[in-house]
C-alpha cells in the first residue's frame, strides 16, 4: 500500500524521527545495510538543516522510482525536505563537497549530493528550499555493446510527492509512471476516503498501469474500472506521452486535477465526473496537446486547493520533476493554512538537453 512518511522538523528531538523512518522505508525497500546508511545519513543531514536554517520545516518520505523514464523503475526511498524558510544566498556553494556550516554533522548538502543516487535543490530568497534525494539499491552494469549504443527515446522525466492527512501511516493518494516503448505513462489516483481502504483502492491501480502501459489512457481507464470493483473505487488521471509523435494525451474520471504549461500559458485538462470501480461515466474525452522542450504537466489530486498557483519560477524546468512537484505542494500550503486531505503531485517534464540522446 501507499506508505508515508511525514514529520514535521520544528526542533532537534524530531531529527532521530527522520532518521528512524528513512530506516524503516530502506527495510520495505529491501534496501541492504550499506543503502540504508547512506538514507540515514542524508534524512539526517535534511532534517538537521531544517532545524538551524529554517526554524521548523518538513521531512516527506515515499518509496518511488527514478525520474528518468528510460531507467529501470527500482524502488527508491524519496526524501523530500520542505521549508518556509529564509532561502539559501549561495546554493552553488551549499552543494560543494564538504560544505557545512557549525554544530552540523560535517557532512552537508554536497556529500548528499554525491551518495545519494539522485539529489536535487531547489532554493528562492524569502520563499524556501525543497531538496529531494533518492536511494536507491546500485543496479549492475553490463558492459555490452549494446549498452553503449545511444538510448532510443527522448527520456521525458517524471516525478511527485505524496502526503497523508494528518501525517497518517497509509496515504490514499498514489501516482505512478510506466514506459511501453516510445511511450510514457503516468498516472495519479486518489481511493476514495483515507486510510489503509483507500490506499488499497490506489495500490491497486498501480499495479494495473504496471501490467497495461501499452494501452490508451481511456481504455486503460475501462481496465481500471474492472480492476478496482472490489475496492472501494478511486479516481485516477492518465496523462500518456508519444515520444515519437511528441503528442501528449489525458483521460481522468473523478475529481483529479490537471494543467500543461504551454508556450500561451497552462492550460486545463478536464476530468469526467465517476468513480472507478463504482461508476464508469458513460463517455470519457480524450484530450490531446502538443508536447514541446518546455513544456511541464502537473496532475494532482483534490487534496491541492483548486485555486492553486502554478509556479512561476523558470529554472524549475531544469529541476528533477519532484522538486518541482514538491515546490507546488508547499506553496499551496503554510502552518498555517495546512492541507485539509491527502495530497498527490506528479509532474511531467521533457528530458534536459544534454540527455537527449
Amino acid at each position: 500500500m501507499s506508505r508515508v512518511w511525514d514529520i514535521p522538523v520544528q526542533d532537534s528531538t524530531r531529527v532521530r524521527d527522520v532518521r528512524v523512518a528513512a530506516e524503516e522505508a530502506c527495510t520495505r525497500a529491501c534496501l541492504d545495510a550499506h543503502r540504508t546508511a547512506v538514507a540515514a545519513l542524508v534524512a539526517t543531514e535534511l532534517a538537521t538543516n531544517l532545524v538551524k536554517h529554517a526554524s521548523e520545516g518538513r521531512i516527506v518520505i515515499n518509496l518511488a522510482s527514478p525520474s528518468d523514464t528510460r531507467a529501470t523503475t527500482v524502488s527508491c526511498v524519496q526524501i523530500t525536505s520542505l521549508d518556509h524558510g529564509p532561502g539559501i544566498s549561495d546554493v552553488a556553494a551549499a552543494l560543494q563537497d564538504g560544505y557545512t556550516t557549525a554544530n552540523s554533522l560535517g557532512a552537508g548538502l554536497g556529500t548528499c549530493l554525491r551518495i545519494a543516487n539522485g539529489f536535487d535543490l531547489h532554493s528562492r530568497a524569502g520563499t524556501g528550499t525543497v531538496a529531494v534525494a533518492r536511494i536507491s539499491q546500485p543496479q549492475p552494469q553490463r558492459p555490452t555493446a549494446a549498452s553503449r549504443l545511444p538510448r532510443p527515446h527522448s527520456g521525458a522525466r517524471a516525478g511527485g510527492i505524496t502526503t497523508s492527512l494528518a501525517q497518517a501511516e497509509h496515504c490514499g493518494d498514489a501516482f505512478a509512471w510506466e514506459r511501453s516503448g516510445s511511450t510514457v505513462t503516468l498516472l495519479l489516483t486518489d481511493g476514495l476516503g483515507h486510510g489503509p481502504k483507500a490506499a488499497e483502492a490506489s495500490t491497486a491501480a498501480v499495479q494495473e498501469l504496471h501490467r497495461n502501459a501499452d494501452r490508451a489512457p481511456t481504455d486503460l481507464l475501462r481496465i481500471l474500472h474492472a480492476a478496482l470493483h472490489s475496492t472501494r473505487g478511486a479516481a485516477i488521471g492518465i496523462a500518456q506521452l508519444n515520444e515519437d509523435t511528441d503528442q501528449l494525451s489525458f483521460a481522468g474520471v473523478g475529481n483529479i486535477g490537471a494543467r500543461l504549461r504551454t508556450r500561451d500559458g497552462w492550460q486545463p485538462f478536464i476530468s469526467h465526473p465517476g468513480i472507478l470501480g463504482a461508476r464508469f461515466p458513460t463517455t470519457v474525452p480524450l484530450q490531446q496537446a502538443s508536447w514541446r522542450p518546455d513544456s511541464l504537466l502537473v496532475l494532482h489530486s483534490d487534496g491541492l486547493p483548486a485555486r492553486w498557483t502554478p509556479p512561476d519560477d523558470p529554472r524549475l524546468t531544469a529541476h528533477d520533476p519532484a522538486v518541482t512537484a514538491a515546490v507546488i505542494l508547499r506553496d499551496a500550503g503554510s502552518g498555517a493554512r495546512p492541507l485539509r486531505d491527502d495530497t498527490s503531485v506528479a509532474v511531467l517534464a521533457p528530458a534536459l538537453p544534454d540527455e537527449l540522446p
